[in-house]
């Protein structure tokens, strides 16, 4: 079993199927019906998370277009990909993660979202069903859940290189904080991000704003007026943004830096044509891989869908490689566990090893990534584009 981990340290898009035999799999088969084994895919596709969902489901479909297919105990299976929207809500992911219970997937990917896989999670115990968690980093996904996995960092790590990065970049004494009240995610990487910033010595002023809040003027004058040397929001997408586009026309002038959620292209086209400072930490930057960005933006330029999902340009966001490294971990849990069976893929997962397009991939005892460096990056707001700032981890600059 896991140990458990307190947290105080925390389009709709088409189903993709390969050909085969449809018809009811037997619960014993988990997933395999005829030559097709499923894999559930519980991502947001609407809602305030929906843009990052839908990137990682891209990445998924991009990565099941490549490599429809896997082979088991000798015979060759076409894998299709079973989508079930959470709506980026935690009341709306139990449902969610039941119908892919109830549509007997093998395994499950995703969550885009920590509220959502946290609520998603007791669904998949208690039917046997092993997920892994794709960019949700907030540690309670994994900690007493058996069944839940994970290939990205921890929110932990996450704050303590941001919090790095702000003392290392800007010397900064004093950092204002703002997140959503309530929200499990924005609030534990703040919890975090204040332990190690107070820890080298500087100020933390936190705020939070209640759900569905549009104005954030008061909060952004705050940090002016309290002298903040920068500004840590670990927010949605939907808010980021928002932020973003105030921000610009306060003339705050203040660095803001961001947690994996801002790496999206709404929220770096919301800083073009401003003298913005974004700096956000992330899982991939473009120009990691050259095979996997050629593919990926041939694959989107080529298919009105998936540019859709992408926001209408081919910027290739972290989430959509990070998804595209779920399916091969994914696959290789199957072929590890030799059967799609759902109790044998389980047990297989610990087990696996992966060289992704993000880095290897492997797990801890608590079935969380084992994960030392995160990319940093930085809108340029002059081209509308990301610029590669450093790798850092948790302790410094590497």
């Amino acid at each position: 079993m896991k140990k458990v981990i307190a947290l105080v340290m925390a389009l709709a898009m088409v189903t993709l199927a390969g050909c085969g035999a449809a018809g009811a799999a037997s619960p014993a088969s988990g997933g395999a019906s005829g030559d097709v084994i499923r894999i559930g895919v519980f991502e947001p596709s609407t809602g305030d998370s929906a843009s990052g969902g839908k990137k990682e489901i891209l990445g998924m479909q991009y990565a099941n277009s490549e490599t429809p297919t896997v082979e088991v105990g000798g015979k060759t299976y076409n894998v299709e990909l079973v989508l079930a929207d959470n709506g980026s809500s935690a009341d709306k992911a139990p449902s969610a993660a039941s119908e892919l219970v109830g549509k007997d997937v093998s395994l499950v990917l995703g969550s885009y979202g920590s509220g959502v896989s946290m609520a998603g999670g007791p669904k998949f115990e208690e039917a046997g069903l092993a997920a892994i968690g794709v960019t949700c980093t907030n540690p309670n996904v994994t900690a007493g859940n058996d069944y839940y996995f994970r290939i990205c960092f921890l929110d932990n790590f996450q704050a303590d290189v941001l919090a790095n990065f702000a003392m290392d970049k800007f010397s900064a004494k004093k950092a204002y904080c703002l997140g959503e009240n309530g929200n499990e995610y924005d609030q534990g990487l703040i919890v975090f991000f204040k332990q190690v910033f107070e820890a080298a010595g500087g100020e933390v002023i936190a705020d939070s704003f209640p759900t569905n809040n549009s104005d954030f003027t008061s909060y952004l004058n705050k940090a002016k007026s309290e002298g903040a040397d920068v500004i840590f929001t670990p927010v949605s997408i939907a808010y980021a943004k928002q932020i973003m586009e105030q921000a610009a026309s306060l003339d705050i002038g203040i660095p803001f830096l961001g947690s994996d959620t801002l790496d999206d292209n709404m929220v770096l086209e919301a800083t073009k044509g401003t003298n913005l400072q974004l700096f956000v930490s992330t899982f991939y930057q473009e120009g990691g891989s050259e095979t996997f960005d050629k593919g990926i933006k041939d694959y989107i330029n080529s298919n009105s869908d998936a540019m859709t999902a992408n926001g209408g340009n081919d910027t290739i966001s972290a989430v959509t490689a990070m998804g595209y490294d779920a399916y091969y971990v994914a696959l290789e849990a199957i072929k590890a566990a030799g059967s799609p069976d759902k109790a044998a893929i389980k047990g297989a997962i610990p087990s696996v090893k992966w060289d992704g397009v993000s880095g290897s991939i492997a797990f801890d005892e608590i079935g969380d990534a084992v994960r030392d460096t995160a990319y940093i990056k930085t809108a340029d707001t002059a081209t509308g584009s990301w610029a590669f700032e450093k790798v850092q981890t948790g302790s410094g600059a590497k």
